[in-house]
């Protein structure tokens, strides 16, 4: 698919077919993230694929599924026939960045982080995951975990305490659903004007 034609299908979706997406499908997509950047090929970047009926329920219903069916929308979390979760292991970082390479260059000392960059290439990650959906022909949906839930999301998944959960990817067929515009902040908010968004040579 021509990369254009790929970003105007990218939109978040909400609404899917149960159906279960094909392993092999999955594999193709979470592969794409060995892609991704990383800052000092660090690769802290770190997937959980969800396919399980009963984990998906769980999911849904710690992150307040219901409410979201009561408010008059689609389920969404429980439906999704394939999460994934984006983490990443911030420890990767400051670990590659204590190599003689990288202290060679910053006189012995781990550099300061400008950014917090295991979040940064964990956005990237995110991104390729949304894109490769497309291009097999699925939808995606990205949803966060909030930080009250999150010991029990991380808990349900048994993911270790020093792992960041940056974010959740829904993928599968999508499915209409009427209540979108309503509820899309696509549709509520302008998109803001290029010469707003990009600066030339300097702000």
């Amino acid at each position: 698919m021509d990369f254009a034609d790929l970003l105007k299908q990218r939109r978040m979706v909400r609404h899917y077919d149960p159906e279960p997406v094909p392993r092999e499908t999955l594999e193709r997509i979470v592969r794409t993230v060995r892609r991704a950047p990383s800052g000092g090929f660090s690769q802290g970047q770190r997937l959980i694929v969800v396919t399980e009926a009963d984990t998906r329920a769980r999911i849904a219903q710690l992150l307040h599924q219901d409410e979201w069916v009561a408010q008059g929308r689609e389920p969404w979390l429980a439906v999704a026939p394939a999460h994934i979760v984006v983490c990443t292991r911030e420890g990767d970082y400051h670990d590659r960045y204590n190599e003689p390479d990288k202290l060679a260059v910053t006189g012995g000392v781990e550099l300061e982080w400008p950014a917090p960059f295991w979040f940064v290439d964990a956005g990237a990650a995110l991104m390729l995951l949304l894109l490769a959906a497309i291009d097999e022909g699925l939808a995606a949906g990205v949803y966060g975990v909030t930080v009250p839930e999150m010991p029990a999301f991380k808990e349900l998944l048994g993911i270790p305490d020093e792992i960041w959960v940056v974010a959740g990817v829904t993928i599968g067929r999508p499915r209409p659903d009427p209540n979108a515009s309503r509820v899309s902040s696509r549709m509520s908010q302008l998109r803001r004007p290029i010469e707003e968004v990009v600066r030339w040579e300097r702000w």
